[in-house]
């Protein structure tokens, strides 16, 4: 089954795995420990941030501007690392990503 690396806001590591055709938020929200996702995948509150390890950012699809611009609002963006999680599906190429959730904002 394929598998999703998540690191919690307390730094404690977590395999769980991932479903193909959803978006990575989906998964994330469902974990005690994951992000709220309070709009659902609209891409307009920033509670699905996380920070995506090398090298599976390259894998992802290029971030869009309202992406970029909602992320660029807050206080814990890193610009090579942030991502919104409901932007991207996951799928067998992100087999073993490793993701950090960001700080609540």
């Amino acid at each position: 089954m394929a598998e999703i690396v998540v690191t919690d806001r307390d730094g404690r590591e977590h395999r769980v795995p991932g479903k193909a055709g959803l978006s990575l938020m989906e998964t994330l929200r469902d974990l005690d420990y994951g992000v709220a996702a309070v709009c659902g995948g609209l891409c307009s509150c920033a509670t699905c941030h996380v920070y995506v390890a090398e090298p599976w950012r390259s894998r992802l699809p290029a971030m869009q501007d309202d992406e970029r611009e909602r992320l660029g609002q807050l206080d814990g963006y890193r610009p090579e690392t942030s991502r919104l999680s409901c932007q991207f599906r996951f799928d067998q190429k992100l087999e073993g990503i490793r993701v950090e959730i960001a700080p609540d904002e």
